[in-house]
């Protein structure tokens, strides 16, 4: 067990959030917490943590366990260099060191054959693993690969951490627990702020991680890939549903489905019963059947099905007619100091185009949107709108100017047009204002809720051409719903920023990626074919590196009209592969024999703990014990050295094909 929940009550005034609530998360577990906005799923963490008191119930964790959690917002870093803060968030090793001697201590007054002592031993082996993790010769190279594979890049490790936005502000706090590796993760929309190329590398390490993981997110394809298990919220109950996302939305329904079928059958019987109670109460000769039958129905516990939350929908006001162009961009350039994000780029946006827009952070997406909304003007070049285009942009910032004295629902209709103004309740209860909540001012609503603001402000403007920027953060899966359905059937044209696959695959038709230093590429189709397709293109990548084809340099080689320079062409392959690769591939062997050899001492420790002789000698027992985990605990990391180093020789070969392609 990492942690147990334990008769768990929390409830905000009349309103319960949970009601006796108990489970148990074992080690290694990936759990979701799954129900909409507002069922207490980050309450629940925030209990778990221990930054929120439950009024009554208890989160029992035993000793030395670490709870890692990362909040979906509020995270503000600063004052230290981004790599001396993550690395300065390693526990102190001093503490570790007694806690390893504190249980060996323990270890030898137990009984060997008791569970108290495996359990002890499995504690003090954890233990050891993270004082190896932490020895300073591994601890800087994995801290700036985990760095890496957040996005950031090398320049970025002596920058102040306070030079960060909101979003890299998530990507450090999520940095330092990876490298910390506590034994429970509790992750908060971790990919909320996160690009494709992230997300896939945040999934993989998720997958590997050693630890038990809790994750709220609604990034369905995150969860169906990730974890094994969820617990849904709802009505201030929590049901589990021993599978992903997936199975737990096909089995919640399934449940749903028997459940009322079992009331159906209940009530029938209900019915007949009272039946005969009706009908026989006056005749003395039924008098003992009549008031048994009464009895019975006082017993019988009522089989209650909730009602689903209210369904509803939403359609775009109208757009008015436009012309064939949407927009134009001719030979635009946009810098930020030293920073060129497009240079002399040409793009046009046609009616009927459906465009994601894709790309790491920082690569020029929010700026690109901004431009072809006009909101923002090119260092040079024209931007030119098609005619009658009539924009609707909503911006990640447009959230910070509403007015603070208004109510939401003020703000609203201030927003909507005449035609309008009908559909502002129902949209607002589709964005998750529902009942009293349109009544709440502006100035006490969480970021989130702004934002959901904003984003109904603009999708209540009659537009022929939409414009979105990561519109889908804070919505529920509900509301992510009643938006793509919306889109769907809109008879306009969009682009719009997000990562969130799930979501744009069905209603786009285009793809847009950014990359810094290049020209944006556009894809034909949708999310799911454009990953396909840059991966394809990795393959051919790696395929060429390899060897599997001619690359440019070979061709260049093959084509060399005399033997002096196929020679010197040669001679500058080799040159250039022994420097990049065999020092590598060098280490990598190296890895490789110290891996054999564990494996084979491994085997004779195994033989030895079978022989009967060391089997009646206790002693004998427990060391081979722990030379066989601890040669465990090396063999792990030696493997992960061994990824490392084959992820470098494959970017050291790109490098090579690409460096004798740009000589050609």
């Amino acid at each position: 067990m990492v942690f147990a929940v334990q008769d768990l009550h929390i409830e905000f005034g009349p309103r319960v959030l949970f009601d006796s609530l108990s489970f148990v998360v074992e080690h290694g577990e990936r759990i979701a917490f799954a129900g909409q906005n507002g069922a207490g799923k980050s309450t629940l963490m925030k209990c778990i943590v221990g930054v929120q008191e439950p009024d009554h119930g208890c989160v029992l964790l035993p000793r030395h366990t670490h709870v890692g959690y990362l909040p979906q917002d509020g995270i503000h870093i600063s004052g230290a260099p981004l790599l001396d803060e993550v690395l300065g968030s390693v526990g102190n090793i001093v503490e570790l060191q007694q806690a390893v001697d504190e249980l060996s201590a323990e270890l030898q007054q137990l009984d060997t054959a008791s569970v108290a002592y495996r359990e002890t031993l499995e504690e003090i082996g954890r233990l050891e693993l993270i004082l190896q993790d932490r020895d300073a010769a591994s601890l800087r190279p994995r801290t700036e690969s985990i760095l890496r594979g957040l996005g950031f890049r090398d320049v970025d490790f002596t920058r102040d951490c306070g030079e960060f936005s909101g979003g890299w502000q998530m990507r450090i706090a999520l940095a330092k627990l990876l490298l910390q590796e506590p034994e429970v993760l509790l992750l908060d929309e971790p990919t909320n702020h996160l690009d494709l190329q992230t997300q896939r590398w945040l999934e993989q390490s998720l997958r590997s991680y050693r630890g038990a993981i809790c994750i709220i997110s609604h990034d369905i394809a995150l969860l169906d890939s990730l974890v094994t298990r969820t617990i849904a919220f709802h009505h201030g109950r929590a049901e589990e549903y021993a599978g992903n996302f997936s199975f737990y939305l096909k089995e919640s329904k399934a449940r749903k489905e028997v459940l009322l079928r079992q009331a159906k059958a209940q009530q029938r019987e209900i019915a007949k019963t009272q039946e005969f109670i009706d009908r026989f109460r006056a005749k003395a000769t039924k008098a003992t059947q009549v008031q048994s039958r009464i009895k019975q129905l006082e017993k019988v516990e009522l089989i209650e099905v909730e009602d689903d939350d209210a369904v509803m929908s939403f359609h775009f006001p109208p757009p008015p007619p436009g012309g064939h162009t949407v927009v134009k961009l001719e030979k635009v350039s946009k810098a930020y100091g030293d920073i060129r994000l497009l240079e002399k780029y040409d793009y046009l946006m046609e009616k009927g185009d459906r465009v994601a827009i894709v790309g790491v952070n920082g690569s020029g997406k929010s700026t690109f949107t901004r431009l072809v909304s006009g909101a923002e003007a090119p260092d040079s070049g024209e931007y030119i709108p098609g005619l009658h285009t009539q924009t609707a942009f909503f911006s990640q910032t447009h959230a910070d100017v509403l007015d603070n004295e208004q109510t939401v629902l003020e703000c609203v209709e201030a927003a909507a047009g005449r035609e309008a103004r009908p559909m502002v309740r129902n949209l607002l209860g589709c964005f998750l204002f529902r009942g009293d909540d349109v009544f709440k001012k502006i100035g006490v609503l969480s970021g989130g809720e702004r934002s959901r603001v904003a984003l109904v402000c603009m999708l209540l403007k009659p537009a022929n051409f939409l414009i979105m920027d990561e519109p889908t953060n804070h919505l529920d899966f509900q509301s992510q719903d009643v938006l793509q359905r919306a889109l769907a059937e809109y008879p306009g044209s969009y682009c719009i920023v997000s990562h969130n696959r799930q979501f744009l695959d069905p209603i786009v038709n285009k793809v847009l990626e950014f990359r810094p230093g290049h020209a944006p590429r556009l894809f034909y189709g949708n999310v799911s074919q454009y990953l396909e397709s840059v991966e394809a293109e990795e393959r051919r990548l790696r395929e060429l590196a390899a060897g599997g084809a001619p690359s440019p340099a070979q061709g260049a080689v093959a084509n060399a009209g005399n033997r002096k320079d196929l020679r010197r062409l040669r001679a500058q392959m080799r040159d250039r592969r022994n420097a990049l690769i065999k020092p590598l591939q060098k280490e990598l062997e190296q890895v490789e024999s110290e891996i054999a050899l564990r494996d084979e001492r491994k085997e004779a420790i195994s033989a030895d703990l079978e022989n009967p002789v060391n089997m009646s000698d206790n002693r004998k027992l427990m060391e081979l014990t722990q030379e066989y985990q601890c040669l465990e605990r090396e063999n792990e990391s030696l493997f992960t050295r061994w990824e490392e180093l084959s992820v470098e020789i494959e970017r050291a070969e790109q490098a090579l094909a690409a460096e004798f392609g740009d000589s050609e």
